[in-house]
This record gives structure tokens, C-alpha cells and sequence, in this order.
């Protein structure tokens, strides 16, 4: 199953100080997870401080396990949306 996993750093509690000390390892596991095939892709927002995932998972709770290892979301300083990606119906065959 596939996943969209969508992140906004919680400025308004944190510092920019106490972001710089995370990112580093938070880079690190998206690197792990993306070596291990499940975040497949990644871009960081341009609306505001964050990044949009897309995950390949078994079932819900795995991308969930996935986002929760992430350090930024141990430290609860990220708001974590995680939605179920479905396919289109244009692209498959009617009868």
C-alpha cells in the first residue's frame, strides 16, 4: 500500500536552535527508510517548514511505525498527517 505522509514543523514552539539539532539525525533515518523501500520519495514544502512523504507500507500501522521512528516525530515537533493513497479510477480498465 502506498502512503502520503505529510509534516509541518511546530515552529511556533520550537526554536529554530532546536530544529538545527534534529535535523541531522532526522536525515539520517529518512535516508535508512528510503534504503530500506519505504519512503520512495520525499521533497520538503514550499508553503511552510516541512516535508511531504510518500511511503510503501504492508497496512497502515507499518507507515505508521515507519513516521514514528523518525526523530522529530519522537520529539512531537512535527504535526504528522498520514493518508491512505488509493488509485485513480482514470487509470483503470472499465468494462
Amino acid at each position: 500500500m502506498q502512503f502520503m505522509a505529510i509534516l509541518r514543523r511546530r515552529t511556533e514552539v520550537f526554536s529554530q536552535a532546536q530544529f538545527a539539532e534534529v535535523l541531522d539525525a532526522e536525515a539520517d533515518r529518512l535516508a535508512r527508510l528510503y534504503a530500506e523501500a519505504i519512503v520512495r520519495a520525499a521533497w520538503s514544502r514550499g508553503d511552510v517548514p516541512g516535508a511531504v512523504l510518500l511511503l510503501e507500507a504492508p497496512d497502515p500501522a507499518a507507515a505508521e511505525r515507519a513516521m514514528a521512528s523518525l526523530p522529530l516525530v519522537k520529539r512531537d515537533m512535527v504535526d504528522l498527517q498520514i493518508i491512505d493513497l488509493l488509485p485513480y479510477r482514470g487509470f483503470v480498465p472499465r468494462d
